[in-house]
């Protein structure tokens, strides 16, 4: 239950009008004051677990009341298709007016830098308050050196591995004990690696519960390939930009995915957002990599899936162990005008008191940037079973990084990976479609070169 980044894109100023009246169809709420000291617009991501919505907005209307200022929150719902997030986001950069305050997933702070206001004053105050900041968060949110997008817990998201307790069990395996409900690390965590993974893979098909992996074109499946690129030591493109397809450990990688390939889904290549979560909630997965939103979909429909279902950090490859991290950022338009109360907005809505009764509302989805807040109660106490989601957030003793399928190549060439899913492409052509291994990487570093040449 994600969203594909769309790449940038040329929009006519016809276009901004068309777009303008998607937005304007949006849920609005206004929270006025008496004696407005001024007006703030905030766009808001629409969030997948409903409950979580009024929470931030008698956040925004608490903080409005004590500030004398009148806020209008528009909630913007996304999607694979026709999100209207970003649309309004598109619209509202090309036309130089709109909201004061804007949602951006992932790659959105680069896509429209030249347009926001820079906010390092913000951030180096909550980075003194708070602590060390995720790595990830900082490559997608600053530019030239800046910072230009706040990165917010709401919406950010791991994709860990969900496990079936039960079938994981009946292979010998106690994914429980692997990562206990408690604070500590277990030594059998160890044993949870992509070797494993593709050992056991078989058997779960078999079984007809084969692991709910994409090798699709959108987010759940370009980030949990990416995460095991990096866990292997393997980048499609350097730091400095250069192409790096040929080299053994990207080699390794595609001849890994070639093994699994038998053992996943049928329609795999064909893998949306929503087919991972409702092979799981069906029962039809032994595994998935996703936030706890297919869980907590299980909760509600499926009880019984829902109390099979332990969440734990991903695998483990030669170079470490990464979770795929998905996270969303607030940013200041530069054409706002009242930048001080959006910049004053955000930072008290990223304070710890309201980060954490936004976990709560919810239900353990989002993730924090700071890993200072991820000791919440929240992923202790969801159930069922109790503590499934203990071991969500990344926790100092799993020695486990947050990574982007694309990292960590320049933004504007990662970008262009990530949105064509280069390397779920490479996969396809070697293990379904049998070509050769030298016609494949040929055909990814011309791919490539045209993505920096651009």
């Amino acid at each position: 239950m994600n969203d594909s980044i769309k790449p940038s894109a040329r929009i006519s100023r016809r276009s901004v009008f068309k777009l303008g009246a998607a937005a304007a169809a949006l849920p609005l709420v206004h929270m006025r004051t008496a004696h407005a000291a001024g007006n703030l617009k905030v766009a808001l991501w629409d969030h997948w677990v409903p409950a979580a919505n009024p929470v931030m907005q008698k956040l925004i209307g608490q903080w409005a009341a004590k500030n004398h200022v009148n806020v209008s929150v528009d909630l913007l719902s996304s999607g694979t298709a026709n999100s209207k997030l970003l649309l309004a986001e598109a619209a509202e950069a090309l036309a130089g007016t709109g909201h004061d305050i804007m949602t951006f997933q992932s790659w959105g702070v680069q896509q429209y830098h030249q347009h926001l206001e820079p906010i390092d004053d913000v951030m180096d105050g909550l980075i003194k308050q708070y602590g060390k900041i995720d790595a990830v968060s900082e490559y997608l949110g600053k530019s030239g050196g800046h910072w230009m997008g706040l990165p917010t817990s709401v919406g950010s998201q791991y994709k860990p591995s969900c496990a079936r307790i039960s079938w994981f069990k009946k292979a010998g395996y106690d994914v429980e004990k692997w990562y206990p409900n408690k604070p500590g690390s277990a030594s059998t965590a160890a044993a949870w690696t992509y070797d494993k993974m593709l050992e056991l893979a078989p058997a779960a098909k078999q079984a007809g519960v084969p692991y709910g992996l994409g090798l699709g074109l959108t987010t759940d499946s370009v980030d949990w390939t990416g995460a095991a690129l990096t866990a292997h030591g393997a980048v499609l493109v350097d730091e400095k930009g250069n192409p790096n397809v040929r080299s053994e450990p990207v080699q390794q990688v595609l001849e890994y995915m070639v093994k699994l390939y038998p053992s996943l889904p049928a329609d795999t290549v064909t893998y949306d957002d929503a087919s991972n979560n409702k092979a799981l909630i069906s029962g039809e997965a032994a595994l998935i990599f996703n936030p706890p939103s297919a869980w907590w979909v299980a909760r509600r429909d499926a009880i019984k899936v829902a109390e099979d279902c332990w969440t734990f950090p991903s695998p483990s490859g030669s170079k470490g162990r990464f979770n795929p991290y998905l996270p969303f950022f607030w940013g200041v338009w530069s054409f706002s005008p009242n930048k001080t109360a959006a910049k004053e907005l955000i930072t008290w809505l990223q304070q710890r008191s309201q980060v954490q009764t936004l976990c709560d509302a919810a239900a353990g989805y989002d993730i924090p940037p700071f890993a200072s807040m991820h000791d919440f109660d929240i992923w202790a106490t969801e159930k069922p079973p109790v503590g499934t989601l203990y071991n969500y957030p990344i926790r100092p003793w799993h020695d486990t990084q947050s990574s982007m399928a694309g990292w960590p190549a320049p933004p504007h060439i990662a970008v262009q990976l990530y949105n064509n899913a280069t390397f779920n492409v490479m996969v396809v052509k070697l293990a379904k479609e049998k070509q050769n291994m030298k016609h494949v990487l040929n055909w990814a570093e011309n791919e490539i070169n045209g993505y920096i040449n651009m």
